[in-house]
């Protein structure tokens, strides 16, 4: 009998490649065989053949349906939930359509395909039980692929959804874990802690959802949120002691346990542990080092926290601490009234060009240095510098009374008004700047912003470089932002960037390269901001948000050589989320192809999928099968691309793309029958244009070398 099936096969085979109904019953009769000797996949292939052939509308329909089912049962869950969709909607009362639903339910539960699930469900409803008992699991894993995207929104909402869900007893825990990280990071300290408390009371484990990363963001609210003996209790939880050993998470919790101690005033615990981590060089010893000199100092040991600074440099020369330890060497030494040895701290902060944030502040103690000194002529022209190369900085005009002193204690009258004319300070019309000013300040601070933004206005209009001018054009901003007046928002925010440093440049500067990228998706200026914000920031997780859309920037403009020692840069940060490390890893995999350099490509890619499911984890899964087929490995690249097909979840281009890679194989294998199959399918069910073309392209050099084989 087996033999007489393998002949059947051969017949049918020569019988196909028609239109006619010889050719469908003739490919319909394969399948058949094919299934009797057990090869589903080529009795799968042979069904999509007849389904495709109209000539016997009952074959058609058996075929249709078997090509569907033999797809659920060898794993191609997109295709069998397109198929049975399809086949559900063309053969309503057909006497299979039990079943295909039957089958279309279980698809839907198992599929990774969590968009196209959800706008299932949502056409067909959730009256059904079974439908309900995998709706939160489907919710769950859309709202992750949302996570590792970056849309932190789209996730939370759904993750809040699924809390008021029946048969949500598996994801509810994972939810409220996902839902204390979202809202921490979005600042919303008091909702994190409330769900991270909630996962805690009953806690599972799912690849980064566990009890340590839990109590590590439960840590964070409260420290943000001042809540300084709870924030311990909770990194107590996730680092109770240290080793080498200990995990970069372990070394951080540890090191913001010395921080809690250090703002409730218990400074001989917090000076003990940052002495722990300095020590033993664990994660953090330069701000743990800094720390002890800042102990030093409020213990009353000025001369030992001189001490610490003055060695700080030369322990951690790399540091990026490095020009706030001077400018705190500085400090210590003018509190004890030691004016000539603060200058050359400060001196160092002004020559370091990555600490331009602190250069106003440095210059502005040069001068007071130097005019406690007597030395009113070098005073002058420290102030004048500062004046000169930031004009709207504050300390710019702290340094106006100083000015003033020296002159008027000269009886100079005419060269202060000269001197404060020349950098463009018009003293006459000063208080009616501040005056006018104030009517919009006044309307702004109590949020009668429809007041505020014409005061406003009209203040610029008279004094367009006045000296609260970046004030109001940051306040307009604000306004105009808070209207999603993106436009003006921008425009405004824009201004204050362009005379940084100033008080509001940081957070301005932040906002610009917000709207930039996702209001107007104009990526190259978005850049320019990010890069800004980089150089100027000095709150830490606005320095991280610099580093991220930064390279979100490059990744979209393809500039894959500046964007490798930006993704570099953002791996050495601590704490950063597993969507940063995806595209961070991304970036340097694709930089690493492009040089030929495949093998460190593909330990890149593998990195960038291993972090979980996304639509770089989708590409970084077809770049390793697309590299293993240039390297001629075949079966591997094959093996590879059906881990696509089975693990790319929602990202259908990727999912094609490795169908039509596929072909590419079997091309190379000379196995015209399955590239044929293959590339056919994509021509029949693909819904990207540009991706049905590629592969009917590469479809008629496959039926054209069959030809010729044969």
């Amino acid at each position: 009998m087996q033999k007489q099936y393998d002949k059947a096969v051969l017949g049918f085979k020569q019988l196909g490649g028609k239109d006619d109904e010889l050719s469908q019953n003739s490919m319909y009769l394969l399948g058949d065989s094919y299934l009797q000797l057990g090869q589903k996949e080529n009795a799968r292939n042979a069904f999509l053949f007849s389904s495709l052939n109209s000539s016997n509308g009952s074959e058609k329909e058996i075929s249709q349906f078997n090509y569907a089912k033999l797809s659920y049962e060898l794993g191609y869950n997109d295709i069998a939930l397109n198929e049975l969709k399809k086949f559900t909607s063309s053969y309503p009362n057909s006497k299979y359509s039990k079943e295909a639903n039957e089958l279309l339910v279980s698809v839907l539960g198992n599929t990774n395909n969590y968009k196209e699930a959800l706008a299932l469900i949502d056409k067909t409803g959730t009256k059904s039980e079974l439908v309900q008992k995998v709706y939160p699991r489907v919710l769950y894993g859309r709202a992750i692929e949302y996570l590792n995207d970056g849309q932190t929104t789209n996730a939370g909402a759904i993750f809040q959804r699924i809390l008021d869900l029946p048969y949500n007893e598996q994801e509810k825990p994972l939810c409220y874990f996902w839902l204390g990280e979202v809202q921490n990071r979005s600042g919303l300290y008091d909702a994190s802690i409330k769900n991270i408390n909630n996962y805690l009371q009953n806690p599972k484990t799912a690849e980064d959802v566990n009890t340590t990363n839990a109590y590590y963001t439960l840590g964070y609210s409260y420290l943000r949120s001042q809540q300084y003996e709870k924030a311990l209790a909770a990194f107590q939880k996730v680092a109770p002691s240290i080793t080498e050993n200990s995990s970069t998470v372990q070394q951080d919790a540890y090191l913001r346990q010395a921080d809690c101690y250090f703002m409730q005033k218990q400074l001989t615990k917090s000076l003990q542990m940052y002495k722990t981590v300095v020590d033993n060089n664990y994660t953090g010893a330069d701000y743990a080092y800094y720390q002890m000199a800042v102990i030093a100092g409020a213990q009353g040991r000025p001369g030992e926290k001189v001490k610490y600074l003055q060695s700080f440099n030369q322990r951690y020369a790399n540091s990026k601490l490095s020009a706030e330890a001077n400018m705190e060497m500085a400090n210590a030494y003018m509190a004890q009234e030691d004016f000539a040895a603060a200058i050359k701290p400060l001196n160092a902060v002004i020559a370091n060009n990555a600490a331009s944030a602190l250069h106003p502040q440095a210059y502005l103690n040069v001068g007071l240095c130097q005019y406690n000194l007597n030395n009113n002529d070098a005073a002058l022209e420290t102030f004048q510098k500062l004046m000169s190369k930031y004009p709207n900085a504050q300390e710019s005009s702290d340094a106006e009374d100083y000015v003033k002193n020296i002159y008027m204690g000269r009886g100079q009258a005419d060269a202060y008004v000269n001197f404060m004319r020349s950098h463009g300070k018009n003293i006459s019309n000063t208080e009616a700047d501040s005056l006018t000013y104030s009517t919009g300040l006044n309307a702004y601070n109590n949020q009668q912003y429809e007041s505020a933004k014409p005061a406003l206005e009209n203040y610029l209009s008279k004094y367009p470089n006045g000296q609260n001018a970046i004030a109001a054009h940051y306040q307009l901003a604000t306004i105009a932002n808070n209207k999603k007046d993106y436009s003006n928002a921008l425009t405004n925010y824009s201004y204050v960037a362009s005379k940084a440093p100033n008080k509001y440049a940081e957070p301005a500067v932040l906002e610009a390269a917000r709207i930039s990228y996702f209001q107007n998706k104009d990526y190259e200026k978005a850049e320019n901001y990010y890069e800004q914000l980089k150089s100027i920031a000095t709150n830490s997780d606005n320095k991280l948000e610099s580093m991220r859309g930064l390279i979100r920037c490059q990744y979209r403009l393809q500039q894959w050589q500046p964007a490798y020692s930006n993704a570099k840069d953002l791996l050495s940060q601590s704490g950063i989320a597993n969507d940063d490390k995806q595209m961070a890893n991304m970036i340097i995999a694709k930089n690493e192809q492009l040089n030929g350099n495949e093998n460190a490509a593909l330990t890149a890619y593998k990195t960038t999928y291993g972090l979980g499911k996304s639509e770089y984890a989708a590409e970084a899964r077809y770049r390793v099968a697309e590299i293993l087929m240039t390297q001629g490995k075949l079966k591997d690249a094959e093996k590879a691309a059906f881990e696509v097909i089975n693990k790319a979840g929602s990202y259908d281009y990727w999912i094609t793309k490795s169908y039509i890679l596929l072909g590419d194989i079997y091309y190379k294998e000379k196995d015209y029958f399955n590239a044929e199959a293959t590339l056919k399918s994509v021509v029949e069910n693909a819904t990207d244009d540009n991706l049905k073309s590629e592969a009917q392209k590469k479809l008629d050099n496959v039926i054209a070398a069959k030809g010729k084989s044969k």
